[in-house]
């Protein structure tokens, strides 16, 4: 899509579908309305935009693109909305315009069902076209992307073969995880290596090379791209997994090597001196130490990337390189699933899950989620007790090379799993950590708009707090007038500490201050109700409520809790 933006277009023809587009517009900051008629916004919006929305019958939009259409891999994705917002249609550029996707997001928005009938999406196969995008994958020339694909949607056996493990998500039943090559066996092969796999297969080139580069001053463009290619052709390594070069400081403003990076389609990594001169390189120079301050730059250049190296410096007359190996970085999903509705589920915790080949997670927080898997997920269940086990199993499964949910209800912030990761975590994986609906706000907005000024939340469990130190915080929040949100508020083994709160807060507030207690927010089970801290009954509270003390401003209204801001007085 060169020379496109990220905007997304939207084109309507009706008066509804115009109060669509104005919607979107007004809710994406990426989203523009092209007026005019149809045919005009589109033929401004086809060079200009990386998705396009159409308000209109999907035969129209059919004849106005048809005309415009030139290659899936850069067309932009095109989707098509009925009057009546009911359904968002991928109409072209499924995976590589990213129509699918767009539909999804559309959907999303409108409260419309999405329409995607890529066959790889419909039967949850790995779509080849994009396959390992997120990650840096390229495909190699002379792939048979078709052939692959067709054995894949239809069941057939497919092998992956890779020498390393990347995140590349779940894959289904009929993949074959390190698999070998066979001929005539259809495979999905993840190599830097150039070597002659069997077919039929779709090779992928992941970013995991370096090239350390060393020169004169005054090196040519031409004189590095060959000293370059002949070093990875040598050593048997394909030129689309070169990720980067990278070089020494004084070298930023050498045009040769920045016009060899640009001819390549990468960028340049440039390292200090200093930086380069502490590692340990195999083929030091005396003379490039006098001259640059290093005794190796290529070498080194390389290494400092953090990869392991794999070809010792080769030289020409005015330059040198080496080429490294940058090891696999896993990814860890921190997910949160917010309070029990589904519909409540943040859309980004869904696009975590389906990037996900392994789930972690309490049994009924893995359940809550099961129908969103993809096919080929695996999950692991840890009970209560076992957060320390749990966020070892995921960092485990990211450490080897794996991408993993670890998942939480409401936050995972916020009192729940994120905190014993990422204490345990290094920098050897990538995390995400996806936001949720705490267990206060879900109760808040059940019992109205209790958290409407400061508010603070305390955990009264002493397991891993003493008991001192929660006392300090409730009187610290009693003497601040906090609103405060109590979880964990009591068990069948700790059935005094609610009790205890209570009788703090009471010694600075009135008895007829409003309390909030909400069990099982947005389940099935669930209990609302609003009373006071006087007639607070502790026994009427277990381990899966929120109890939301209001403060000197809180009062009842029409059935519901709310703290005043004072935007009325």
């Amino acid at each position: 899509m060169t020379g496109r933006t990220k905007t997304v277009a939207l084109i309507a023809a009706t008066a509804n579908g115009e109060r669509n587009a104005a919607h979107l517009a007004g809710v994406w900051p990426d989203a523009e309305v092209y007026t005019g008629s149809p045919r005009d916004a589109l033929a401004r919006a086809w060079g200009e935009c990386g998705g396009i929305v159409f308000f209109l019958a999907t035969g129209a939009a059919v004849r106005l693109i048809a005309p415009l259409l030139e290659d899936k891999r850069t067309d932009p994705g095109v989707v098509c909305v009925d009057d009546a917002a009911r359904f968002a249609l991928a109409l072209a550029g499924g995976h590589d315009g990213g129509a699918n996707a767009l539909a999804e997001r559309v959907a999303e928005t409108l409260g419309s069902a999405p329409v995607v009938t890529t066959a790889s999406d419909a039967t949850h196969s790995p779509a080849l076209d994009s396959f390992g995008s997120n990650l840096g994958f390229r495909v190699e020339e002379g792939s048979e992307a078709a052939a692959v694909a067709a054995a894949l949607v239809s069941g057939k056996e497919v092998r992956l073969v890779s020498e390393r493990r990347y995140p590349v998500g779940p894959l289904p039943e009929n993949v074959v995880r390190n698999g070998v090559v066979a001929p005539g066996a259809p495979a999905i092969v993840v190599s830097d290596r150039r070597e002659d796999f069997p077919r039929p297969a779709v090779v992928y080139r992941p970013p995991s090379l370096v090239v350390g580069v060393g020169c004169s001053r005054g090196a040519s463009e031409a004189e590095i791209i060959s000293l370059i290619r002949g070093s990875l052709v040598g050593a048997g390594l394909a030129e689309k997994s070169v990720a980067a070069l990278a070089s020494v400081k004084v070298k930023r403003d050498e045009a040769g090597l920045l016009a060899a990076a640009e001819r390549l389609g990468i960028s340049v990594r440039f390292y200090s001196s200093e930086e380069l001169a502490a590692l340990e390189v195999p083929n030091p120079s005396e003379v490039v130490a006098d001259a640059v301050g290093t005794p190796s730059v290529a070498e080194a250049a390389a290494m400092a990337c953090g990869s392991e190296l794999v070809v010792e410096k080769r030289k020409s007359k005015n330059a040198t390189c080496a080429v490294g190996r940058m090891p696999v970085r896993g990814r860890l999903y921190l997910v949160s699933l917010g309070p029990g509705d589904d519909a409540l589920i943040p859309p980004l915790a869904r696009e975590a899950l389906a990037r996900s080949e392994s789930v972690v997670g309490l049994k009924q927080y893995v359940e809550r989620v099961r129908h969103l898997l993809r096919s080929g997920t695996r999950v692991t269940e840890l009970p209560l007790g076992k957060e320390i086990e749990r966020a070892e199993v995921a960092l485990e499964e990211a450490r080897s090379g794996g991408s993993v949910a670890l998942v939480s209800s409401g936050d995972i912030g916020v009192y729940a799993m994120a905190s014993p990761a990422l204490e345990l975590a290094g920098d050897d994986v990538d995390v995400t950590v996806v936001p949720g609906i705490t267990a206060s706000q879900s109760a808040a907005a059940l019992l109205g708009s209790p958290l409407g000024h400061d508010h603070c939340s305390v955990s009264l469990s002493d397991l891993l707090t003493s008991w001192d130190a929660i006392r300090g915080r409730i009187e610290a929040a009693a003497a601040g007038d906090f609103v405060v949100s109590f979880y964990n508020p009591r068990s069948k083994g700790r059935d005094w500490q609610l009790g205890k709160a209570r009788e703090i807060l009471l010694g600075s507030r009135p008895p007829e201050t409003p309390v909030g207690i909400v069990r099982d927010a947005y389940r099935l089970t669930q209990e609302v109700r609003i009373t006071d801290l006087g007639s607070l009954r502790p026994e009427d509270v277990d381990m899966l409520t929120v109890v939301v003390v209001g403060n000197s401003q809180t009062v009842v209204r029409a059935g519901r809790m709310v703290t005043p801001r004072g935007y009325l007085t």
